[in-house]
């Protein structure tokens, strides 16, 4: 009856916060990133970790030699083979003790190439928040943090068991947020093409993914009752991902509920079976009209003279899902269904949201999408080795002529060193198609292929 009644929802995962890498263990993210002890935590713990990795991508050349984002590797997405330092985090974390032990701090800057940095400058700010721990029952945190959403989103990164997320993560959840003058660079012939040559990023976004975080407020909190563990969330934010400041006036609501039976241990090194849901709406501002768009042409460039008077409309975000974790001796079992309506992204290279006109086919300001996946793991006892197999699902535009459907078989292996630094090795057999056979579509989706990567992690 409590599920059904609060209705909103999410997660935890296999890991840690910042002291450890070992991700053999359950973790509730919700409270371990938005709260301190009152009585252990210091002043300021200076923390973070460095990702360095190389991948390779197998697929194959389009139509007239060109490639299709998802054949090429991000975030420069300019050739097939990249070494690249993909995360350098660093942050400081705490509580006011001795004035106020109740009230704690989370700050992370990022300043590794990736979604977050790429084109917004070198260090970017993921997290600066601030929780108040003194009604019981509801804390209150506030600031920019990770939202309740989805299992993958939720955890850290730093513990994350794959190199890459799943299709249907990067694409339904990861936000892409819409450029001011979308209209005005359709209008003068700016936008970027379906497929590119090596060496040309084929990317329209100018502003950072969201990194399934916003800027706004949340009451929260975990209560066990015997040996289950409840836990809810529910946030107002902005809408607008890393970005601070609100750009169109329109809140983002977010929900998350979960439940778990506690099979042995404490805090980070607990197993169990966990159940969670959540959800999330809000609306979009999306540039649609302007007052006039001239050109000038000379020798060595064309200056463009864009509107000053735009209009907006405001277009649905919706997102929810649900799934379950199991957590005992070493085994891992994940599993979680996703839903999405409204500002479906089409790729990097599509930052008007859409393949056509909007409102008609290929539409993702309108349009549906719905992914799931199931992953497992297991940690060899008495090794410092562990083995991962993950498959994944995302269904693109569904009811749409132009829809498109992606599915992955990632298999992985770990390798920790320490309980700070591991080295992970992934292999992902990957294949998309078009549901009803548009050979436009075809025709660039034809020869994705296999991808390869190996990854060292260092926390400190």
């Amino acid at each position: 009856m409590l599920l059904k009644r609060l209705a909103v929802p999410l997660i935890t995962i296999a890991g840690l916060t910042c002291g450890y890498s070992t991700n053999s263990f359950a973790a509730n993210w919700l409270m371990l990133q938005g709260t301190e002890s009152p009585l252990t935590a210091g002043r300021a713990k200076v923390w973070g970790f460095i990702q360095g990795q190389y991948q390779h991508d197998l697929s194959s050349e389009s139509a007239a030699g060109k490639y299709v984002p998802a054949k090429l590797i991000g975030p420069n997405l300019t050739s097939q083979s990249m070494a690249n330092v993909n995360r350098a985090r660093i942050g400081v974390r705490g509580n006011g003790m001795p004035i106020d032990g109740k009230v704690n701090y989370f700050l992370l800057l990022e300043a590794g190439n990736n979604g977050i940095t790429n084109g917004a400058g070198n260090v970017k700010a993921t997290d600066a928040s601030i929780t108040a721990n003194h009604i019981p029952f509801a804390r209150i945190r506030a600031g920019l943090f990770k939202y309740p959403g989805s299992e993958e989103g939720l955890q850290a990164i730093h513990v994350f068991d794959y190199i890459n997320f799943t299709t249907v993560s990067n694409q339904l959840m990861l936000e892409r947020f819409p450029n001011d003058d979308n209209y005005a660079k359709a209008a003068d012939g700016r936008g970027n093409t379906e497929a590119q040559s090596l060496g040309v990023a084929p990317s329209g976004f100018e502003k950072p993914v969201g990194a399934f975080r916003d800027v706004g407020i949340q009451i929260f909190d975990s209560i066990m009752i015997k040996d289950y563990e409840i836990s809810y969330a529910a946030m107002i934010g902005n809408g607008n991902g890393l970005n601070f400041g609100d750009n169109n006036g329109n809140k983002t609501a977010y929900g998350y509920f979960s439940t778990e039976k506690i099979f042995q241990g404490k805090g980070p090194r607990r197993q169990g079976i966990k159940v969670f849901a959540w959800y999330q709406t809000g609306l979009r501002a999306y540039d649609t009209k302007f007052d006039s768009v001239t050109s000038t042409s000379t020798t060595n460039a064309t200056v463009y003279n864009t509107a000053k008077i735009r209009e907006y409309t405001h277009y649905k975000r919706e997102r929810f899902g649900g799934g379950f974790k199991f957590l005992k001796n070493g085994y891992r079992f994940t599993a979680e269904y996703l839903m999405g309506r409204g500002m479906i992204f089409l790729g990097p290279h599509k930052e008007s949201f859409d393949m056509n006109a909007p409102g008609g086919a290929g539409d993702g300001l309108l349009g549906k999408a719905n992914g799931w996946y199931v992953d497992g793991g297991w940690r060899i006892p008495e090794t410092k080795f562990e083995i991962d197999a993950r498959y994944d699902v995302y269904n693109r535009l569904t009811g749409d002529t132009l829809e498109v459907n992606y599915s992955t078989i990632t298999l992985g292996a770990q390798y920790f060193m320490n309980n700070k630094t591991r080295v992970a090795l992934n292999y992902s057999i990957r294949s998309a198609k078009s549901k009803n056979g548009v050979a436009a579509l075809e025709n660039n989706l034809t020869g994705i292929g296999g991808r390869a990567g190996i990854q060292v992690t260092a926390i400190y």
